[in-house]
């Protein structure tokens, strides 16, 4: 019986993902406009998702860049334009098979039964479970989760309910889970928001890790200095339009961020490192 269901299942399983090279364009937004209600929020917004590369989207609150990562990601519905993920229309893709090809990190994530921490990150491995079973699957499976926990640092509670961790560890642990996914497109909605220094590093780090893998990370960030650390591209948008796009040495410049934020910065060189840094202009 457990055969003829297993059968059943494969004979159904949606196909996974291509290899990707470097450069390939696994998300993009083609002059999209979004409406949210009444209001329109992103209007004609372009920008692509390439396999190799880290693309921060940056701004100030109420910019768009949530709504443009959900619409890059398929949650949300466009007006106007296209999204494309793998070079097809969103609407091409069936769900399953939307799910082997991104994993989206939205701002909070609350569960309503008690789950372990281990139980919430092997969620991230539903995609996979209409996959063909061959004898290392269930290995696959546990290999996966234990991986994504210890590069974020949540194997050593992972016996503990989801529900009795701190702020930031939820947000870790919901990093763990889409890491687990291993999708080569990864959408990540302001990750660092409810984390300390360390582990706001260690994000970054690991998505910078998951570029040179070859996948393409999209992310949501407020640090602009993190940013600029870690992302190949930025694109910052300002009134749900793009505003600059390019790498953070070009797109971070004193006079753009200052109009954008509505606040005068400075941007100067890291002494050691020459990253860009950027600081707000304080009264002397």
């Amino acid at each position: 019986m457990r055969g003829l269901l297993l059968g059943r299942l494969r004979s159904g399983a949606p196909t996974p993902p291509s290899p990707s090279r470097p450069g390939d364009v696994l998300a993009e937004a083609d002059r999209v406009t979004v409406r949210l209600g009444a209001r329109e929020v992103l209007h004609g917004v372009s920008v692509a998702a390439r396999a190799g590369e880290v693309l921060a989207l940056v701004g100030p609150n109420g910019a768009g860049k949530s709504t443009l990562l959900g619409a890059l990601a398929a949650d949300l519905p466009v007006a106007g334009g296209v999204v494309r993920v793998h070079g097809r229309p969103v609407g091409d893709w069936s769900a399953p098979e939307l799910a082997l090809r991104r994993a989206v990190l939205p701002q909070s994530a609350t569960l309503s039964f008690p789950f372990t921490v281990e139980e919430v990150v092997r969620m991230g491995r539903a995609p996979w479970a209409r996959q063909p079973d061959g004898d290392d699957a269930v290995d696959s499976d546990d290999v996966a989760v234990a991986e994504a926990m210890a590069v974020t640092e949540v194997a050593g509670f992972a016996a503990r309910p989801f529900s009795a961790l701190s702020g930031g560890e939820h947000a870790r642990v919901a990093l763990a889970r889409v890491l687990a996914q291993r999708a080569p497109l990864l959408m990540l909605d302001e990750p660092t928001a409810a984390l300390d220094l360390r582990h706001q590093e260690l994000v970054l780090r690991v998505c910078r890790e998951r570029a040179r893998a070859g996948d393409a990370v999209v992310v949501v960030l407020h640090d602009l200095g993190l940013a600029a650390a870690y992302a190949d591209r930025v694109a910052v948008l300002r009134d749900g339009r793009i505003a600059a796009d390019g790498p953070p040495a070009g797109v971070f410049e004193e006079g753009l961020l200052s109009e954008v934020y509505r606040q005068p910065v400075d941007v100067f060189p890291h002494p050691r490192t020459g990253d860009v840094l950027i600081t707000p202009k304080r009264g002397s």
